[in-house]
This record gives structure tokens, C-alpha cells and sequence, in this order.
């Protein structure tokens, strides 16, 4: 399985409709802290412009209304994992993928054999607090060594300069947030972004 080397993620059906028209074919959707309406609404709205768009559509975590609505993909991190239902999930046909960050997190994921392992934070990242410092890009090498054929994707910090390094080291895929939701002008960073991974 190819996926396009480009991969954001956004916090609301609003930033689907505002940029995926300028030519992303993977995204994510990551609605935290809100009511199972919202999301349902969100999930509509974002399926509606990434079928028109022909862009992939991923799911945060919300793997009951993803089956409901019949999603494609879904991105469980670790946490999400201790309450979701893998069977159901696999039993709807959803693709999965799997955040990790260190060996055990990483060998519990391909257990799983999911769609796609991410890495992260490739480097510092002001998008949520967690433990995990760092990792850099040569962890993302070993990480390519041990998955095998299964899509690596490289997130946590990540900008349009740092892509290229990210590729080089073994992601097949990078995965960036802030950069583009806090740039000044998030259409011509996402139009920079497509232009370097392409």
C-alpha cells in the first residue's frame, strides 16, 4: 500500500474545507474534548470534501463513529488502544494506523498489523504535552528496519525544511500540524509542503 508522502492533520472539518482543495491526498481529522454529535458532524463534512477531492481521509481515535460512518482509516494512538475494539474495527474494513515511541509500543503495534506505523516526536512539538522527548531522525532508520514494508510515518515538529531529512532517513510519509495551522498564511505552507514532497 502507497500513501502520498504529504500527511496533515487538523482539529476541525473547517481546515478540510479550506485546504484540501489545494491538492492534499492524505489527511487526518482530530477532534479532541468534544460531544459524539460534533464528531459525527465533522466526519460528515471532511468525508464530503476529501470524496470530492479524491484525499484519504483518517480518523483520530473516534473508532466507534469511524465504523458508523463508514471511514476508511482510522490512527489509534497508544492510549486509544486499551479501549478500542480492533476486532470491530477490522471486522468494518477500516485500515488502521498506530502511533509509536519506543520498541515495546512498537512491537505491540505490528502485533497488530496495521496500515501504517508513525513515529513521533521527531522533534520537540508544542502540540500536546507528553513524556516522550525527542526521538530524531536516525531513530527513524531503525524504525525502518523493523517494520518492514509497512508505511513509516515521521510526526512531532515537523516543518517543510525538515522533510526532506525525514524521508532520507526511512519515513515514507511526514506528518506535520502546527507548521501549517499556525503559519501566517496556511495556504501557500501547504502549497510549499506539496511542493517538497512531490
Amino acid at each position: 500500500m502507497t500513501l502520498d508522502p504529504f500527511y496533515p492533520i487538523f482539529d476541525s472539518a473547517d481546515w478540510l474545507e479550506r485546504l484540501v482543495p489545494l491538492g492534499i491526498r492524505l489527511v487526518q481529522l482530530r477532534i479532541k474534548d468534544v460531544d459524539v454529535q460534533t464528531i459525527r458532524d465533522h466526519v460528515g463534512r471532511a468525508k464530503t470534501v476529501c470524496s470530492a477531492h479524491k484525499c484519504t481521509l483518517v480518523i483520530n481515535d473516534h473508532w466507534r463513529v469511524a465504523i458508523s460512518e463508514g471511514c476508511d482509516y482510522l490512527h489509534l494512538g497508544q492510549e486509544d488502544l486499551e479501549d478500542a475494539d480492533v476486532v470491530a474495527i477490522r471486522a468494518a474494513g477500516l485500515r488502521l494506523g498506530i502511533s509509536t515511541h519506543d520498541k515495546a509500543e512498537l512491537a505491540r503495534a505490528l502485533d497488530l498489523r496495521p496500515d501504517y506505523i508513525a513515529l513521533g516526536p521527531i522533534y520537540p512539538t508544542i502540540l500536546k504535552k507528553m513524556k516522550w522527548h525527542e526521538q530524531g531522525v536516525a531513530k527513524l532508520t531503525a524504525w525502518r528496519a523493523l517494520v518492514g514494508d509497512t508505511p513509516l510515518i515521521a510526526i512531532g515538529g515537523m516543518t517543510v525544511d525538515r522533510a526532506a531529512g525525514a524521508l532520507a532517513a526511512g519515513a515514507d510519509v511526514v506528518s506535520a500540524v502546527t507548521d501549517i495551522t499556525l503559519h501566517p498564511n496556511p495556504e501557500d505552507r501547504i502549497r510549499a509542503w506539496l511542493a517538497e514532497t512531490r
